[in-house]
């Protein structure tokens, strides 16, 4: 199925996903100015092909990480090799379609519009997900392996095939190079695509904070659900310092056997700016002594323990005007499992 190429290019935008959650960078632009590796200039026009009204958007170039072979993300995203049905089912499709992710997809940005955030409260939703990626595709092997399950409409200007599964995936060639796929439920509306979306200014200024690191991500928080704050009800300050944050910045940088990121929160005023720092950098000492628990360490993976070792160890949090910056260096060793006896 179709599927498999969809869950397999996101895979890089989830793994990151979950190491941004999980509050963990490093910096890559300086206070006020962008971290002297990084080049300033545009969005890569894949980027700017996304809608603006998304919550959350990713950016990868994996070009640049094939490149860095020992990079951690790399580790992350690479292919299962112990041979589980999944891994065969992406196997057969790279023999169909002559695509390999690892080999042939250089770019990718994607737009997230997860359920959790777009339905109502006790409604089951599911999450939508639109992707442009960019690299080396076999426009007509890919075609017949989707009409395999699939179905294709000529309502516009491109073909755009429509692959039924749980979730529905549809797909457009937007040129020789480049594919536009959408994934969940009424997918295919959020195909054909304009060949540029406006983008408001609030988006754009974010954008210019991590455009030139070859991975970033950014997240819109200033129009979240009523049902996402309901769970700090109880807590009155907590939920005041949560709307107060109105969007969030990722970028990362590898750099040899290390990924370098930074997670910005952008704040409505200095004064909760400064608040949130002095909470988080409390909850990372009282993380610390969770984790000092047997207890709690013997619910979780070796690999979950020694991620959050690392991270409530490493992290540094800061904060300048309206921002709140979380720091860290992520290696190998820390998405390794713990030696055992530990």
């Amino acid at each position: 199925m179709l599927a498999s190429i969809t869950k397999r290019v996101l895979i890089g935008a989830a793994a990151f996903a979950c190491l941004a959650t999980a509050g963990a960078g490093f910096y890559l632009y300086r206070l006020r100015q962008p971290f002297a590796a990084l080049r300033p200039g545009m969005a890569p026009d894949v980027v700017e092909q996304l809608p603006s009204t998304a919550p959350a958007i990713f950016y990868a170039d994996l070009a640049t990480l094939r490149a860095m072979p020992d990079s951690p993300l790399w580790a992350l995203i690479g292919p299962d090799t112990g041979g589980t049905g999944e891994d065969r089912d992406y196997q057969s499709f790279v023999r169909a379609t002559g695509f390999d992710y690892k080999r042939d997809l250089d770019k990718l940005a994607v737009a997230l519009w997860p359920a959790s955030l777009t339905t109502p409260p006790g409604v089951a939703g599911e999450n939508r997900v639109l992707a442009i990626a960019e690299g080396r595709f076999d426009e007509r092997r890919i075609e017949a392996y989707a009409l395999l399950s699939g179905k294709v409409t000529t309502n516009s200007a491109r073909p755009v095939y429509e692959i039924p599964g749980s979730p529905p995936v549809s797909f457009e060639f937007l040129s020789q190079t480049r594919i536009a796929l959408a994934s969940g439920q009424d997918s295919e509306a959020l195909l054909p695509l304009s060949s540029r979306s406006t983008r408001d200014s609030s988006v754009e200024a974010r954008l210019d904070r991590v455009a030139g690191a070859p991975i970033f991500a950014l997240a819109r928080t200033e129009s979240l659900p009523e049902s996402f704050y309901a769970n700090f009800r109880n807590t009155p300050s907590l939920e005041r310092l949560a709307r107060s944050v109105e969007g969030l910045s990722l970028a990362g940088q590898p750099d040899g056997g290390v990924l370098r990121t930074a997670l910005d929160a952008e704040c409505d005023s200095m004064a909760n700016a400064t608040e949130l720092a002095t909470l988080l950098d409390g909850l990372r000492i009282i993380g610390s002594l969770s984790l000092a628990d047997p207890k709690t360490r013997s619910q979780m993976k070796p690999a979950q323990a020694t991620f959050l070792d690392a991270l409530v160890r490493d992290v540094k949090i800061t904060h300048q005007d309206r921002y709140v910056r979380l720091t860290l260096d992520i290696t190998p060793a820390m998405l390794a499992p713990s030696p055992p006896g530990r």
